[in-house]
């Protein structure tokens, strides 16, 4: 009898402290400056954290104090190539595959040495004192290589998007003044196309030592990194390190609307997010492997970097192409980067894990039978337990189900992963779900801008809930103020809404060159406190954590007085299998909304065969009837599910089959909508909706 009342009070009982953990409190109301609103702080920090590190003020001095304290420890790793192949597909399309090898490592004593002679080798190829270098490449060793450097001697960096176009590369270099660039090849063919448009430009360093010839332009010096880092390992120059209010990066953002606009982040900026985020992240140390894949000059990818050197982890390099087993640029048979590297801690866009949800899923789908209602049985079982309900499976059974089915999932990222840390976007409450099931690690959803160094919230890693974005970061105060025409108050019930502000050591100077953008969103209090105001608007949970409910640009007034948040649905709707991207449009003008829907081919084409519907190629598909009908069934059912109202639903879809990249001018790098961009392309068909 006893061994019975165990087995059902030890389920209920862990239970009841899982749902006493959810209901702690995570964030407080604390007193602020600035316009009247409702202030929450961290509950653990009672004024903001500017750095977590006695006498370390700057990235240069956190850099060289890892270095000195893990001299042994691998800090950089990088795959060697082993052979390049062309593979040519049935439609005639060309597709480059790569076989890549065991990583190889430099320890913090190496790297340390190098960032020392590529530091010295600016000032030997000229580069003076006061000038800035941008860096303009895709994530590898030698972009962190750089931007250390250039910190060792003050040198303000100027970071862009390898996949900007020509207008906002010109833009940002003129902009800027820049006077040497640090780039990879595919980067340098660019440059010197525009040559005649860059007007400060003196010299180039290619990252790639075989980089083209490029006599014939006398304009400017363009040498390889490894000369750069001989000439100053030959004649080395003492550094001159910065001051903890001088500018370290000046982070030129995507550009969703328009220009991009370069960011002034200085040293403290940067070194309170980093202090923040480590006092979040459990564990952090030299344990820890990391695998960096996205876009250094996203804020979110150089704040991670910075973070994982200062703590003695471990830095892999890969890439979006190359990131599994099965990704596009992986030669068949080889391995992935994460196969490979076998990371313990990623940080990825909401895009990203959507994509391994569905490459899951598409699996599981298309093995059927046994394997398909045994994965359907495990991942409901978890999903109970996670949930908090001691009628799921826990102990044995769990570790029976981590062996039988999701062992081959976690393989898929190498099997270790403990923490996953998403921002840029938001991540799906289904998605959520399924990585935390699947891959059994826990997802710290953060919420921040360029304009805060990434710092803003970010949940606890024992905070199970979706949908929400954390409580503040320890260097950070959240201000939600009325936004009336919105219908959003601090005084609403049964929670505060309004328009997220964000205050504190990680809130940059403002946009270079644009003090009237910048005296728009900034604003500095009468206690000397310096905020920024996101535009987004969000409303504070009991236990003081934040959920992103709107965003004030994306509100579009229908005919019948009805508001459309079009990022609300958007994501709502981006659960649907069938959506690979998605954007809503509305008219003021008109009583409905309507939408424009990347279809996933993995998933649509599956559909279709399964139905027996013959199709020439995927364009054709998009185009059938049947298939639109099937992909707005969907989307409706994902709108019931999000309980949008019935005018929040697009009445018309169009499929396409063309995938929006950064590439094609539709996304920005960071994989967000360029609304303006999308609408002059398919304007035709916009016009069309209404017309009918």
């Amino acid at each position: 009898m006893s061994a019975y009342i165990v087995g059902v009070l030890a389920p209920l009982l862990l239970t009841l402290a899982l749902r006493s953990k959810r209901e702690k409190k995570r964030g407080l109301l604390t007193d602020v400056g600035g316009e009247p609103g409702y202030a929450i702080r961290n509950h653990r920090f009672t004024s903001p954290v500017e750095t977590a590190w006695a006498g370390i003020t700057t990235l240069a001095d956190l850099f060289e104090h890892a270095c000195k304290q893990h001299v042994d420890k691998n800090l950089l790793g990088t795959r060697k190539l082993i052979s390049k192949e062309t593979e040519v597909n049935s439609d005639g399309k060309t597709f480059e595959k790569l076989h890549l090898g065991e990583y190889e490592w430099m320890s913090y004593g190496q790297v340390f040495q190098v960032v020392c002679n590529v530091a010295s080798g600016l000032v030997q190829v000229g580069h003076k004192s006061g000038e800035r270098v941008a860096i303009f490449a895709d994530t590898r060793e030698e972009w962190f290589i750089a931007l250390q450097a250039c910190f060792r001697r003050n040198v303000t960096v100027v970071t862009m998007y390898a996949s900007l176009g020509e207008e906002a590369i010109c833009h940002s270099l003129n902009e800027t003044e820049v006077t040497t660039i640090i780039c990879g090849n595919k980067e340098l063919k660019k440059l010197l196309d525009l040559s005649g448009q860059i007007d400060t430009v003196e010299r180039v360093i290619c990252m790639d030592d075989d980089h083209f010839s490029t006599e014939g332009n006398n304009s400017w010096k363009v040498l390889s990194f490894s000369e750069l880092k001989q000439i100053g390992r030959e004649n080395p120059v003492e550094a001159d390190l910065p001051l903890v209010a001088d500018v370290a990066v000046i982070m030129y953002t995507s550009g969703s609307t328009g220009l991009p606009k370069g960011v002034m982040m200085t040293h403290s900026n940067v070194l309170s997010t980093v202090s923040a985020v480590m006092t979040i992240v459990p564990g952090l140390g030299v344990k820890d492997v990391y695998l960096a894949y996205l876009p250094m000059a996203h804020i979110l990818e150089l704040a991670a970097e910075n973070l994982i050197a200062a703590v003695g982890s471990s830095i892999g390099y890969g890439s979006p192409l190359t990131l599994t087993d099965t990704s596009n640029k992986i030669k068949r048979g080889t391995k992935g980067d994460a196969s490979v590297l076998r990371p313990t801690l990623m940080a990825c866009v909401p895009a990203i894990l959507d994509r391994v949800r569905d490459g899951v899923r598409k699996k599981v789908d298309s093995a059927g039978g046994l394997s398909k209602t045994l994965f359907n049985l495990a991942y409901n079982r978890r999903l109970s337990a996670i949930n908090g309900s001691w009628f799921g499976a826990w102990g044995l059974e769990k570790l029976i189900w981590n062996i039988l089915v999701f062992k081959k999932v976690r393989a898929i990222l190498g099997g270790r992963i403990r923490f996953i840390l998403s921002g840029g976007a938001p991540l799906s409450a289904d998605t959520q779900r399924f990585i935390n099931v699947c891959l059994g690690a826990p997802i710290g959803q953060g919420y921040g801008l360029t304009e805060t160094c990434a710092g803003g919230t970010f949940s606890e890693y024992d905070d199970t809930s979706v949908g929400r974005v954390g409580a503040p970061l320890p260097c950070s105060y959240i201000k939600l103020i009325d936004w009336p025409e919105g219908g959003y108050l601090t005084s609403d019930s049964p929670m505060p809404r309004g328009e997220i502000v964000i205050g504190g050591p990680n809130v940059t100077l403002g946009y270079f060159k644009n003090d009237e953008k910048t005296k728009e969103v900034y604003k500095v209090d009468e206690r000397g406190f310096r905020w920024f105001y996101t535009g987004d608007v969000g409303q504070f949970h009991k236990d003081g954590c934040l959920e992103i409910i709107d965003r004030k640009k994306d509100i579009v007034k229908l005919q019948h007085g009805e508001y459309v948040s079009l990022g609300k649905v958007e994501a709502a709707l981006s659960v649907s299998p069938y959506v690979d991207n998605i954007m809503v449009y509305a008219s003021s003008f008109h009583s409905y909304c309507v939408a424009l829907v990347v279809a996933s081919q993995s998933a649509v084409e599956y559909w279709a065969v399964q139905k027996g519907v013959e199709f020439n190629d995927f364009a054709s598909l998009c185009e059938m009837e049947e298939t639109v009908k099937e992909v707005y069934n969907s989307l409706v059912k994902a709108a019931k599910t999000a309980r949008l109202e019935r005018f929040e639903i697009p009445a018309k879809i169009k499929l396409l089959s063309e995938a929006w990249t950064p590439e094609s001018g539709l996304v920005t790098a960071a994989l967000k909508l360029k609304r303006d961009v999308i609408r002059k392309m398919f304007s035709e068909d916009l016009a069309n909706f209404y017309a009918s």
